[in-house]
């Protein structure tokens, strides 16, 4: 059995001596370890991962690093056991790109997860959800409905147990109170345009301004629009010679690979929040 910590706090000395002789006298094999110092903040983050040929009371050690390691050195810290799949629910709008790329990688194993539905705002894109054999959910969302829409969409996320929601393109502003229940753990992915080319053609906009880059953003969704902490980010040059359709073409590319890698770095908990910045962890 593997476990991977993730742990951050003031810094001080000894941290990685504590921990790495806590996992060892626990019996485990220390097979990763990264850490990170932010010298600004003052403050300590590390990831480490261990083997066990069995631990007989996970809780047991739970409390104990706690009351050992966690208090003294005021640690904010999480325990991650191998084998467990997180449930991830994703949901779409109208455009299918990062939708299918996302259920791809899922089909073909490499995206280690489970998702148990999808929800969509508009019926388009239930064909998709039926090739892959996963639950559809139309929730149709207006300034009307869009309170009664969210409890709909609360209910099946607490029913179904899910540890994450991923944006795959949908076109919704997500509420504070989705937002307070999934704290870092809603997924969004948009063009790197914003704020200079905002609106509903930000392609078009870009391309009348002559840009020579187009890129994608993949970040934790917070109550500031677009602006939580970024997990992933690419960019591909683009020129004169391009055309509009050749600016969205490649935008999409660009945001399903972005989100999927995104997607895998929180899955493989190698992100860590601290001060709406990420440290990530290869």
């Amino acid at each position: 059995m593997k476990l991977t910590i993730l742990i951050h706090c003031p810094d001080q000395p000894g941290i990685i001596s504590a921990v790495t002789n806590f996992f060892h006298l626990a019996g485990g094999n220390i097979v990763y370890l990264d850490q990170h110092v932010d010298k600004q903040a003052g403050v300590f983050f590390m990831r480490l991962e261990s083997e066990f040929e069995s631990i007989s009371k996970l809780s047991q050690f739970e409390d104990q690093f706690q009351q050992e390691l966690a208090l003294p050195f005021s640690m904010e810290w999480s325990l991650h056991k191998s084998g467990t799949k997180p449930r991830i629910a994703v949901f779409v709008s109208k455009y299918n790109h990062c939708l299918y790329d996302l259920l791809s990688r899922y089909n073909s194993g490499e995206l280690e997860i489970e998702i148990p539905f999808i929800i969509s705002n508009h019926p388009d894109l239930q064909y998709i959800a039926e090739q892959f054999k996963i639950p559809y959910y139309h929730i149709p969302v207006s300034k009307d409905t869009k309170a009664r829409a969210e409890a709909e969409q609360l209910a099946l996320l607490k029913e179904h147990r899910v540890d994450c929601i991923v944006l795959a393109r949908y076109m919704q502003i997500v509420s504070p109170k989705l937002i307070s229940a999934y704290p870092h753990k809603i997924i969004n992915i948009h063009h790197s345009f914003l704020p200079a080319f905002a609106g509903a053609k930000p392609y078009h906009a870009a391309f009348e301004r002559g840009v020579k880059i187009i890129g994608a953003t993949c970040h934790y969704v917070t109550e500031e629009l677009d602006a939580g902490p970024i997990i992933e980010q690419d960019v591909t040059p683009v020129s004169h010679t391009h055309s509009i359709k050749d600016f969205i073409t490649k935008g999409r590319d660009l945001e399903k690979i972005v989100l999927a890698r995104g997607v895998q770095l929180h899955v493989q908990r190698k992100t860590m929040v601290y001060n709406n910045k990420t440290v990530i962890f290869t």
